[in-house]
């Protein structure tokens, strides 16, 4: 139902991820992150919300992300049904994918992220998203945003898109979460429109003030 895209840059230390789906609330379900362990994406058939939250707390306890990833699939009997991609700080990532899901399906892993997806148009949406994502000279977030375009392009989930999200966690900066639950005609491109809206003008000069990871009372006169 879903193709998703976990990363990190490390030149700000930033990690994220963005999806799309041809179904509605893809970021609700399918993305979390967290700063002191890493990023992932829990979707499929029958998504597990429970999935993309506890290989993050094995990650942060210590747990590489295929140990993190091993761990949470094989004690849920309905594995068959989910997918789920974890990635580290360090960028390392590890995957599963249930034998259920409709093809195409499958992840990619690439130097500092991974590529994941089911119900995809063809074989090489993966490939696409990642080559994307590594070949764009751009900002990490439109390198993100940029590989959900691509992937749109090159096959898509088969069933067209309804929902697309980013979501972004950086030391310095508060967390961006941006989500378009439907959108009957372009969920990216409304996705794309909104990140602007979020990090121009007024809204992301009041922003500039919030808390954050390397500041927690961080407050702007």
């Amino acid at each position: 139902m879903t193709f998703s895209i976990l990363a990190r840059d490390p030149d700000t230390g930033a990690i994220g991820g963005a999806a799309a789906t041809g179904s509605l609330c893809v970021g609700g379900w399918v993305l979390r992150g967290d700063l002191r362990s890493g990023m992932s994406a829990s979707q499929g058939a029958a998504p597990s919300t429970f999935w993309g939250e506890e290989v993050l707390q094995h990650m942060r306890d210590g747990s590489t992300a295929s140990d993190a990833v091993s761990v949470v699939t094989s004690a849920d009997p309905g594995r068959a049904f989910r997918q789920l991609a974890a990635m580290g700080l360090s960028g390392e990532a590890a995957s599963f994918t249930g034998e259920k899901n409709e093809d195409e399906k499958g992840s990619l892993a690439f130097n500092g992220g991974i590529t994941s997806g089911n119900m995809l148009g063809n074989g090489n949406v993966l490939g696409a998203m990642a080559d994307a994502f590594t070949g764009s000279g751009q900002d990490f977030e439109s390198r993100l945003l940029g590989a959900l375009k691509t992937a749109q392009a090159a096959g898509s989930d088969f069933r067209g898109l309804l929902s697309a999200a980013l979501l972004v966690l950086h030391p310095d900066r508060p967390p961006l979460s941006l989500r378009i639950d439907h959108h009957a005609d372009d969920p990216i491109g409304g996705l794309e429109a909104l990140h602007r809206k979020a990090t121009t003008g007024d809204y992301a000069d009041w922003v500039r003030q919030v808390p954050v990871s390397s500041d927690r009372n961080r407050v702007l006169d």
